[in-house]
C-alpha cells in the first residue's frame, strides 16, 4: 500500500552513498523497493543539509533528488510547531539539533512519518511517527 513519506537528510546520504558504490542492496534501496509507489517528500532543511555536498545546485545528482521528491515548504504553521517542539524539548533539558527539529517540524505539521537513522533523537518528538530504515 502506497503512502507519504519524508525523508531525513541520513537516508538522503546514505542513498547517495549507495549509489555512489552501485550497491542497489543497501538499507536506503531496500526501503524504497518495499513500496516503490510511496510518495516521497523532503522538507526544504533536509534539502539545504544534503545540498551542502554539492559544489554546483545543478549538479545532476542533486538535481535529481530535487524533482524526485515533494519539497516541503516552511510555512507558517510549520515555524509554530516547531515552535512549540522547540519550546517542550528545551524545558525538558532534552533539546535536539536545530535543523533535526526543523525536520521534524514539517513532518509533524503535515503528519508524515519521517524515515531516518537518528530515531533516538527524534524520538523525542511528540506527534512524530518515526521510521526507521537500516
Amino acid at each position: 500500500m502506497a503512502g507519504l513519506v519524508a525523508l531525513d537528510t541520513t537516508f538522503l546520504i546514505d542513498l547517495q552513498r549507495e549509489r555512489a558504490h552501485r550497491r542497489r542492496d543497501g538499507p536506503a534501496h531496500r526501503f524504497l523497493a518495499e513500496d516503490p509507489d510511496r510518495e516521497l517528500h523532503l522538507s526544504a532543511t533536509a534539502l539545504g543539509e544534503f545540498s551542502e555536498g554539492f559544489d554546483d545546485p545543478d549538479d545532476p545528482v542533486l538535481r535529481t533528488m530535487r524533482e524526485l521528491h515533494v519539497l516541503m515548504v516552511t510555512d507558517e504553521e510549520t515555524a509554530l510547531v516547531y515552535g512549540r517542539i522547540t519550546r517542550r524539548l528545551r524545558t525538558e533539558g532534552r533539546l535536539i539539533g536545530t535543523n533535526d527539529l526543523w525536520i521534524a517540524a514539517a513532518s509533524v505539521r503535515r503528519a508524515i512519518p519521517l524515515v531516518t537513522a537518528n530515531s533516538q533523537e527524534f524520538a523525542r518528538i511528540e506527534g512524530l511517527e518515526i521510521i526507521g530504515y537500516r
